[in-house]
C-alpha cells in the first residue's frame, strides 16, 4: 500500500481510538507510544493516479477520499513550483482535520513545533520571544509572557493577538504558521502588530528574541517572613522542584506561603495531581474529567504533602491555565487557600496526547472536560478569584506588584486574626481583565 495512503489511514484509526486520556496545559500530554506504524518516508516520486490510490483505500471509504486524491493529485499536477512536498501537504491536511473539530481545543504538532514546545515545558532553552500562545483561533494569541522573557519585558500581555508580523498581515493565515514567523535566531528582532482589548487601536511591539530558558521553580523568603514561590509551568520535574523548594523555605519558619501560578500556561495533568498533594490530605479529589456521557473519572491527592498546614494564598490572572487553574480550583474548593488576583483563563478540556511514530509530531483530540472537586466547570470560564486585585497602568509602569503586596498583606492578617477584604482597588484606574476567549 502506498506509504503516504498509509499515514493518512493510521492518523484516522488513532483519532478514533480512546487511549489513556491526557490533560493539561497547551503545550502537554500523556506520551502514548504507538508501536507497529509505518514509517513517513520522503516524498513519492510519481504519484500514483486516483484509481490507484481509490483500489488502496477501504471500500467504506472510497466515496469520502475521492475529493481528497483528487485534490491531492491536482495539486501535484498544477501548483507552479514543483516538485510539491508530500510530507508538508500530509501535515496540512491533518492540520486542518484537527481544525474542524469544534469542541475543546484539538491540534496536530509537526516535530519542530512538537520539540519547541516540550523545551519551554520542560525549562529548556529555545530561541524565540518567550510567550505561551493559543493558535486555536483566527489569530495567534498569548496566554502569558514567560517571567523575565523579551516578551514580558517588551510588555506583551495575555490576550494579546498578533494581527501582522513584520508588516505582514495575518489574517487568512494558520496560527500555528504566524508561531513560526515569531521564532527566530537569538538577537534577531521581531515586530508585532497587537490587538489588545480596550485600545483604542492595534500598535506594534518590537521584541529582539533571545535564547529562552524557562526555571520550573523559582522560591525566595520575603524581608516580612513569608515563604514565596512561583511555579512557572507544570513540567516534567516541577513537583520534585516545587517540594524541595518548599522544605528549604519551610526550614526557615516562614509565617505563611504564597504560591504564584501568575502567567503558567500549564502542563502535565499528573504533575498538577502532584503539586495539589503538596498543599492537601490524602485522598482529597483534586479534579473530575466529565465525558460525553456523563461519567465522571476522578484522581485524588497523594498523601505526601509537605506544606498540607501552613497558611497560603495563591495567586492568578488572566494568564493561569489549564493545570494551574486545577490546582488553585481544587484548594479554592477545600478553603485551602484564598485565590487573590483576577479572573483566571479558563482552559478546562481534556485531551488525548498522542505522539505519532518515528518522531512525525503529535495530536490532541478533545475527550472530556475538567471539573473542580465541587464541580464546578472551568472550560472558557475560568476561576474568580477570592480578592480581585487588578494591576493598574501606572503600577505597571512603576514596575509594582500590586497583586503579590495584596497576597502578602491577606497572609499577615490571617496570621494576626484580621478580616480579609472581598478586594484591593488601585489607587489608578485599573486595566480590565481580559476576558477568556
Amino acid at each position: 500500500m502506498n506509504k503516504i495512503l498509509k499515514t493518512l489511514l493510521v492518523v484516522l484509526v488513532v483519532i478514533l481510538v480512546g487511549l489513556t486520556s491526557f490533560a493539561g496545559g497547551f503545550v502537554t500530554g500523556h506520551y502514548l507510544p504507538i508501536t507497529g506504524l509505518p514509517t513517513l518516508e520522503a516524498p513519492v516520486v510519481g504519484a500514483p493516479t486516483t484509481s490507484d490510490q481509490q483500489s488502496t483505500t477501504p471500500t467504506d471509504l472510497q466515496t469520502t477520499f475521492a475529493p481528497f486524491w483528487e485534490a491531492w493529485n491536482l495539486v501535484h499536477q498544477n501548483y507552479v513550483e514543483q516538485p510539491v512536498d508530500d510530507v508538508k501537504l500530509m501535515q496540512g491536511a491533518i492540520s486542518g482535520m484537527m481544525s474542524t473539530l469544534k469542541i475543546g481545543r484539538n491540534y496536530y504538532y509537526d516535530p519542530k513545533t512538537m520539540e519547541e514546545q516540550n523545551a519551554a515545558l520542560n525549562g529548556k532553552d529555545y530561541e524565540g520571544i518567550g510567550a505561551y500562545v493559543d493558535t486555536t483561533g483566527e489569530y495567534l494569541t498569548v496566554i502569558s509572557p514567560i517571567n523575565g522573557s523579551p516578551a514580558d519585558k517588551a510588555g506583551l500581555r495575555s490576550g494579546d493577538q498578533i494581527i501582522a508580523i513584520d508588516g505582514v498581515d495575518m489574517t487568512g493565515v494558520a496560527p500555528e504558521d504566524a508561531r513560526q514567523k515569531v521564532l527566530g535566531p537569538d538577537g534577531t528582532d521581531v515586530t508585532l502588530t497587537v490587538f489588545r482589548k480596550g485600545t483604542a487601536a492595534p500598535f506594534d511591539i518590537t521584541i529582539t528574541r533571545a535564547k529562552i530558558v524557562t526555571p520550573l521553580v523559582e522560591s525566595k523568603m520575603r524581608d516580612d517572613g513569608i515563604a514565596y514561590v512561583r511555579l512557572n509551568t507544570f513540567g516534567d520535574t516541577a513537583d520534585l522542584e516545587l517540594k524541595k523548594a518548599i522544605t528549604d523555605l519551610l526550614a526557615q519558619n516562614p509565617k505563611g506561603l504564597i504560591l504564584d501560578l501568575r502567567y503558567n500556561g500549564g502542563g502535565y495533568l499528573e504533575q498538577g495531581i502532584s503539586v495539589a498533594s503538596e498543599f492537601l490530605p490524602k485522598d482529597k479529589v483534586v479534579v473530575y474529567e466529565k465525558y460525553g456521557d456523563g461519567t465522571l473519572k476522578s484522581y485524588t491527592s497523594y498523601g505526601d504533602g509537605v506544606a498540607t498546614d501552613i497558611p497560603m494564598v495563591v495567586l492568578i490572572n488572566e494568564g493561569s491555565a489549564s493545570a494551574s487553574e486545577i490546582v488553585a480550583g481544587a484548594l479554592q474548593d477545600y478553603g485551602r487557600a484564598k485565590l487573590i488576583g483576577t479572573q483566571s483563563y479558563g482552559k478546562g478540556s481534556v485531551q488525548n496526547f498522542i505522539p505519532l511514530e518515528n518522531d512525525q509530531g503529535a495530536i490532541g483530540v478533545t475527550i472530556a472536560l475538567w471539573l473542580t472537586p465541587n464541580e464546578r466547570g472551568i472550560d472558557h470560564i475560568g476561576l474568580s478569584p477570592d480578592i480581585l486585585v487588578n494591576i493598574s497602568e501606572a503600577d505597571i509602569d512603576a514596575n509594582i506588584d500590586s497583586q503579590l503586596e495584596a497576597a502578602a498583606q491577606t497572609l499577615l492578617a490571617m496570621f494576626n486574626g484580621k478580616p480579609l477584604p472581598t478586594s484591593m482597588p488601585s489607587p489608578t484606574p485599573t486595566v480590565t481583565p481580559v476576558p477568556v476567549p
